[in-house]
C-alpha cells in the first residue's frame, strides 16, 4: 500500500471513531480498492474485486459501504457515469468539482467554495433550497491534450 492508501484509511479509521460509527472490513475493502486504483471503479468491479480472497462481498453491502464512504467525504461518486473515487483531500469540508479525462479516465479533484456559493445564492433567489450540488467536467487533461 502506498502512503497516499495508508492515509485515507487513517482519515477513515479517525472519522469512524469521532463518529463513533464502525469501520468494517467491508467498508476498508471497498476504500482499499478504491484508493488503489488510477481510474474511477463501478460497483460491480468493486464487487468482483472485493470478494477475490475467496470471501465474496454481497452487492448489498458494497452498495451500503459505498454510501457510507461517499457520506463521510472519502469517496467522491461521479453521476454522470456512476463510478466511484476514493478522495484526493480527504477531511476537506468544502465542495468539490470533479473533472474526468475521457483519454486515460484520470480524476482530478478541485475545490470550489465561490462556485457552490453563487449557486446557492442563485437557487435561494428562485425559492430552491439545494440539498446538493455535483459539478463534474469531462474532457482531456493535460497530458492528454499534448499527446493529441
Amino acid at each position: 500500500m502506498e502512503a497516499a492508501m495508508h492515509a485515507l484509511i487513517r482519515e477513515a479509521e479517525a472519522l469512524c471513531l469521532r463518529t463513533g460509527v464502525t469501520f468494517t472490513p467491508p467498508r476498508r475493502r471497498v476504500l482499499e480498492l478504491l484508493a488503489a486504483s488510477k481510474i474511477p471503479m463501478k460497483a460491480y468491479d468493486l464487487i468482483s474485486q472485493a470478494g477475490a480472497d475467496g470471501h465474496p462481498f454481497k452487492p448489498p453491502t458494497v452498495y451500503r459501504a459505498l454510501e457510507f464512504l461517499c457520506q463521510l467525504g472519502l469517496v467522491h461518486r461521479i453521476e454522470q457515469d456512476a463510478t466511484f473515487v476514493a478522495c484526493c483531500h480527504s477531511g476537506h469540508t468544502q465542495p468539490v468539482a470533479l473533472f474526468v479525462c475521457n483519454s486515460c479516465l484520470k480524476v482530478t479533484e478541485v475545490a470550489y467554495p465561490n462556485v457552490a456559493k453563487v449557486l446557492e445564492n442563485a437557487a435561494q433567489a428562485q425559492g430552491f433550497q439545494v440539498e446538493s450540488i455535483v459539478v463534474e467536467g469531462r474532457g482531456q487533461c493535460a497530458p492528454c491534450a499534448q499527446a493529441a
